[in-house]
């Protein structure tokens, strides 16, 4: 498995890990010169459309820190993120992290790679269905 599948396997599969509230669906309005079908099919539409619920990827963290036992400044270090996470935080690690995500900065510079990882990564985590707050992209 990759890294990032990794971090996103631990969060999105985290016994404590909550569904956001679904977005209530907005009421579907039928043309006053249509007649209302008995016939027609919308529930199984409205089923299919409907996408998986989102995981609240700050709230998740958060319960982690709490249990973890020590301080950790997983907000604003990838070292610490992956800590958290029980995932190896070694530069070696860190830089075949940077190669998924597509880094094309110099991984010789740990700390310019290491912030980047950190918006990467929580950017990647909100393109798949994390709930991620702004201020942590």
């Amino acid at each position: 498995m990759s890294v990032f599948g990794t971090i996103m396997s631990k969060i999105f599969r985290h016994p404590k890990a909550q569904a956001a509230p679904p977005a209530a669906p907005a009421a579907q309005s039928r043309p006053a010169t249509v007649p209302a079908s008995p016939t027609a099919q919308t529930a199984p539409a409205a089923q299919a459309a409907a996408p998986a619920p989102a995981v609240d990827v700050e709230a998740v963290l958060g319960v982690m820190a709490q249990d973890a036992g020590q301080s950790l400044d997983w907000r604003h270090s990838i070292v610490d993120l992956l800590k958290l996470l029980s995932i190896d935080s070694s530069l070696a690690n860190r830089k075949e992290l940077a190669s998924e995500l597509g880094y094309t900065g110099d991984t010789g510079d740990s700390a310019s790679m290491n912030i980047w990882l950190h918006k990467a990564v929580m950017r990647k985590l909100a393109e798949n269905g994390g709930l991620v707050p702004d201020s942590l992209r």
